[in-house]
């Protein structure tokens, strides 16, 4: 027997590979001459790629898809009899089976070609090439078109067929050809990276959508978005990534590092002069280098992540990242403030007139000083109590209180609860406090950290003002949330728009003070907030949060999926996408609120646009 024909035989046939498709399982395997298969068994589709020389960036296209297989170099006779199976085999569990050949077109080509039986599959390839037309090209200097072809030539007229249409019928399954504009790409095969990454996202979207119409009309799967036609696996050099993001931000507290550690000092200087003096801002030293955790930050290879959604949500981060290291080094300058405006996204005029609102409508009361107040270690009694609670949910959830002398607001850090020990409160704000701090941001730090991305506990980029909105939305549904509280969140907007405009520290506290009547500790407390570090805008996103949250929950948008971890609305897309392919779980705690004898009547409200001065 030749050496041919021993290799032959040892090569491995699809049912010693497949015995059965089993429910949630997979087939990841390595496949003679340079092949590879990764197949979800409940997926009925397959994107298919036949290696080129200097075609990688095609290769990372299909790679993005759910299932896909990456044909060897020779050998077609074993690849054809392969497919062949395997659509056998996924045909008779779900009734079809859709194969899909990717292959880049020629070099100054700018046209999709989509190849199958058009008569048969109006639908499906009509919205495919809708969807791949919508790919952002214009920016680019580049104007995509897209054809149907009715051919029974699907591949490139360049290879060797390795296809049979009619076989690949009589198996139950359906063949399409896609030839791609190898636009990403420059004349010596050099990749644009940032299109690609572009491209990419959006011509697997195209993909899904079209592949699921298939699914849906011509399957018996039960899957029911698109989104589940994306990949379910998250490769170990994935989580590698994620747990080195989160090492990095975890390295330096943000929040502590732009705080004044002489408040007090400047506070008492502030009164005793009558509102004349304040020295300069002193700051913690930093206990890092950014320009060696930029360094760490960049080497992480997020550019190779196939999974559009992980990419783009990694990508998202590390920038971020790199704001929050840039301001760290630009403490107590005017580039801080410039940094600070392009980390949260400036001020829009729809929040500044509902501040504005808040502030015209809600008078303050001088008299809330008066009321019975709790100290910090009655509170933290009561925290105990939430605790209970949500232990009560699962057995695992544990949080601590901290009481320190050297923390000036309350605030909880990686899901554990740190409280001034001189604070006090109204009973009305313990009961607001309590859903804010713990019912959101210890649940959802919990809940976080329960998702197989460790990034959904540390937080997303732009993930506070989300957080913020949920938790002071919390403290209206559970009948804590206070007009001198909803003032204090309007007065923070109010300084923010001062401070974008060019006034200066004793001009955005007179405007509070006198104009707006706050006491002049709370007008302190804002401006003082407002200013530290050189100009820090963080505090508008507690109104501008919930302001999106009112605006999202009006247009029917649900609650209960943002408690699953911390990220910010423009990501709501996205976790679904992730959640309908089993990468993030359901909220496993549910906070207190949401059995509220009053909860359904006050939601409501928020979904008919209520003014978010009428909330008290």
């Amino acid at each position: 027997m030749s050496t041919t024909a021993v290799s032959k035989e040892l090569q491995p046939k699809l049912k010693e590979i497949i015995p059965e498709l089993k429910e949630g399982n997979r087939t990841v395997t390595e496949l003679p001459h340079g092949g590879y298969l990764f197949l979800e068994h409940e997926v009925p589709s397959l994107l298919i790629y036949r290696e080129q020389p200097n075609d990688l960036a095609t290769r990372r296209l299909v790679r993005g898809g759910a299932s896909y297989l990456v044909v060897g170099t020779s050998d077609f006779d074993y690849y054809k009899q392969f497919i062949y199976d395997l659509t056998a085999l996924m045909s008779e569990k779900f009734g079809s089976f859709i194969v899909v050949e990717i292959y880049s077109g020629p070099q100054d080509s700018t046209e999709f070609k989509i190849k199958g039986p058009s008569h048969k599959l109006p639908v499906s390839l009509d919205i495919l090439k809708k969807q791949l037309l919508k790919i952002n090209s214009r920016d680019f200097n580049v104007k995509l078109t897209a054809s149907i072809e009715q051919t029974k030539k699907r591949e490139s007229e360049e290879k060797e067929p390795i296809f049979n249409i009619e076989n690949i019928k009589e198996q139950g399954g359906t063949l399409l050809g896609l030839e791609v504009p190898p636009v990403y790409m420059d004349e010596n095969n050099q990749v644009y990276p940032v299109y690609f990454r572009s491209f990419r996202d959006q011509f697997i979207k195209a993909l899904q959508r079209a592949i699921f119409e298939f699914v849906r009309v011509q399957t018996t799967s039960s899957i029911g978005n698109y989104n589940a036609l994306g990949k379910r696996d998250i490769h170990k050099e994935v989580f590698k990534i994620d747990k080195q993001l989160t090492k990095i931000e975890s390295s330096y507290q943000f929040l502590l590092l732009v705080a004044p550690v002489n408040i007090q000092g400047l506070r008492e200087q502030f009164f005793n002069s009558h509102f004349k003096k304040l020295d300069r801002y002193h700051y913690r030293l930093l206990p890092v280098d950014p320009d060696i955790l930029k360094r760490k930050l960049y080497n992480l290879r997020i550019d190779e992540i196939d999974d559009p959604a992980i990419s783009y949500l990694f990508d998202e981060k590390r920038e971020e990242i790199d704001h929050e290291l840039t301001m760290l080094k630009e403490r107590g300058s005017r580039n801080f403030f410039y940094s600070s405006v392009r980390l949260y996204k400036g001020l829009e005029k729809n929040v500044l007139a509902e501040a504005e609102l808040i502030l015209q409508n809600i008078k303050e009361d001088h008299n809330e000083e008066n009321e019975v107040q709790l100290n910090t270690e009655e509170f933290g009694k009561l925290a105990h109590k939430e605790f209970q609670y949500l232990q009560g949910q699962d057995e695992n959830f544990k949080c601590k209180v901290h009481i320190r002398e050297d923390v000036n607001v309350m605030m909880v850090s990686k899901g554990e609860l740190y409280l001034p020990s001189d604070y006090t409160m109204t009973k009305k704000g313990a009961k607001a406090l309590i859903q804010h701090e713990i019912g959101t941001h210890a649940l959802t730090y919990y809940n976080g950290s329960q998702q197989p991305l460790s990034q959904l506990a540390s937080g997303l980029a732009n993930y506070d003002a989300l957080q913020e909105g949920i938790a002071v939305l919390s403290e209206y549904l559970c009948g804590g949330l206070s007009g001198n509280r909803l003032r204090i969140l309007a007065g923070r907007v109010v300084a923010g728009a001062a401070v974008l405009d060019g006034a200066d520290f004793h001009e955005t506290f007179f405007k509070l003070y006198s104009k707006y009547d706050f006491t002049k500790e709370r007008a302190f407390n804002i401006t003082s907030r407002m200013f530290q570090g050189g100009g820090f805008l963080k505090d508008i996103i507690y109104l501008k949060g919930l302001v999106k949250l009112r605006d999202y929950l009006a247009d029917g948008g649900e609650l209960e999926p943002l408690l699953a971890g911390k990220f910010a609305l423009k990501h709501v897309g996205v976790i679904k996408d992730l959640t309908d392919r089993g990468l993030v779980k359901p909220a496993r705690l549910r906070p207190r609120y949401l059995e509220n004898k009053n909860f359904d009547k006050r939601l409501n409200k928020l979904r008919k646009g209520l003014a978010l001065s009428k909330m008290i």
